[in-house]
C-alpha cells in the first residue's frame, strides 16, 4: 500500500499540530531511478492501553510518504479507547486485530510472521517513527541483505518534548554483551528499538521475537541477528522517537537490568565463535556489573538482606505511598467539594 497523504487521513484531535498532525513526510516516487520498485517495508505495533499515545504512533507511520508500505496493529483488548482509534485508521491497515494476547512480544511475533516485506521493524504504541524516516532512507541509505539499519533516535517526554538525540554504539556481538562498558557505558551506546529496520527473512530465520521474553526481547532479538551473520550500518538519519513515561517497563530498572544480563548470559552461550576463555571473561564481568548495580539500588541492598526480602519490602513501601497519595487527593477533592 502506498502511504496515504496527510487529507486522506481523519483530520486530528483539536489543538494537535506539528508532526504528525498537521505535517507529513515528503513523498518517495513508486520506482527507484532505475525503473524497479521500492521493496516492501513491514512495521508493527503492538498496542495495549496507550490510548493517549497511539494515534500519534498510527499517524507516524502512515504519513512516511512511502511507496510500498505494510502496516500491521496487533491490540491486546484495550479498554481505554484504542480500539476506536485504530478503527478510524483501518482503512490504511494491511491487518489489525483487538483481542487477548500473550503479551507485547506475542503480538510483535504475530505482526512479523504475518508480513512480507524485505525490511521490518516494530513501533510500540508509545513510540514513533521520526518525518521523513523511510523516504530519507530509502533515498541515501538505500536497501541491502543481511544489513540491520540503525539510525538516530530523538528521546522526547510525554508532552512530546525533546529530551536529547541518542546514537547507538554497538558494531558487533561483543560490543552487545559488553552491557558495562557499551549499552550502559558513557556515552550510552544501547540501541533504542524504534531506530532499527532489520531483514524480516533473517529475523524469521533466527527465530523471530522470543514470545517468552517480554523485558529484553528486541536486545535478545539484536544478539540472534548478529550471530546469524547480520551487519549493523549506522544511517545517521533521524529514525525513531522513543517516549519516555513513568508506566513504560524499561522505568523499573533493577528488573530490566537483571533481565537484560541474563539474556546477554544466554546469548553468550550461542556463540560458538569466542573462545571459551572469552565467554568465561564477558559473563564474570557481566556478574560483577549485576552485583554492583544491585548495591547501587539502595541501602536495603547495601545491608546484605536477600534480593526477594528487599523487593518484597520495596513493594510495601511503594503500596503504602500509593495509599496514602490516594487518600491525600480524595481528601483535597473532598475539601475543594
Amino acid at each position: 500500500m502506498r502511504c496515504p497523504d496527510l487529507q486522506e487521513l481523519p483530520p486530528p484531535p483539536p489543538g494537535k499540530t506539528g508532526w504528525p498532525w498537521t505535517e507529513a513526510s515528503a513523498s518517495l516516487p513508486n520506482a527507484r531511478p532505475d525503473g524497479i520498485p521500492w521493496p516492501r517495508i513491514s512495521i508493527v505495533t503492538p498496542s495495549f492501553n496507550q490510548a493517549q499515545f497511539l494515534e500519534a504512533t498510527l499517524r507516524s507511520v502512515l504519513l512516511q510518504g512511502y511507496p510500498d508500505l505494510e502496516y500491521f496493529v496487533l491490540d491486546g483488548k484495550s479498554n481505554d479507547g484504542s480500539v476506536e482509534i485504530i478503527k478510524k485508521y483501518a482503512p490504511w491497515l494491511a491487518y489489525w486485530v483487538s483481542e487477548r494476547d500473550g503479551g507485547q512480544s506475542a503480538a510483535i511475533n504475530r505482526g512479523l510472521t504475518m508480513s512480507s516485506g524485505l525490511l521490518t521493524t516494530w513501533i510500540n504504541s508509545d513510540d514513533m517513527l521520526y518525518r521523513d524516516a523511510l523516504v530519507n532512507h530509502a533515498s541515501q541509505i538505500g536497501f541491502r541483505e543481511g544489513i540491520v539499519y540503525v539510525g538516530d533516535c530523538h528521546i522526547i517526554d510525554e508532552r512530546s518534548r525533546l529530551l536529547h538525540v541518542h546514537r547507538a554504539r554497538v558494531h558487533n556481538f561483543e560490543d552487545l554483551v559488553r552491557i558495562r562498558a557499551i549499552w550502559r557505558g558513557e556515552p550510552r551506546g544501547y540501541i533504542v528499538q524504534p531506530e532499527v529496520l532489520f531483514p524480516r527473512q533473517l529475523a524469521q530465520d533466527a527465530g523471530g521475537v522470543d514470545v517468552r521474553n517480554h523485558r529484553t526481547m528486541d536486545y535478545d532479538l539484536w544478539g540472534r541477528l548478529l550471530l546469524s551473520g547480520a551487519t549493523v550500518q549506522y544511517t545517521q538519519i533521524p529514525f525513531g522517537i522513543f517516549r519516555q513515561h513513568t508506566a513504560q517497563k524499561t522505568h523499573q530498572i533493577w528488573t530490566q537490568t537483571r533481565a537484560l544480563i541474563d539474556t546477554a548470559v544466554t546469548l553468550l552461550g550461542q556463540a560458538p565463535h569466542l573462545p571459551e576463555h572469552t565467554r568465561e571473561g564477558f559473563i564474570a564481568d557481566l556478574y560483577a556489573y549485576r552485583r554492583e548495580y544491585w548495591l547501587e539500588t539502595g541501602p536495603l541492598a547495601r545491608v546484605g538482606l536477600p534480593e526477594n526480602v528487599v523487593l518484597r519490602l520495596r513493594d510495601i513501601q511503594a503500596s503504602v505511598r500509593r495509599r496514602a497519595a490516594n487518600l491525600l487527593r480524595g481528601s483535597r477533592e473532598e475539601h475543594r467539594g
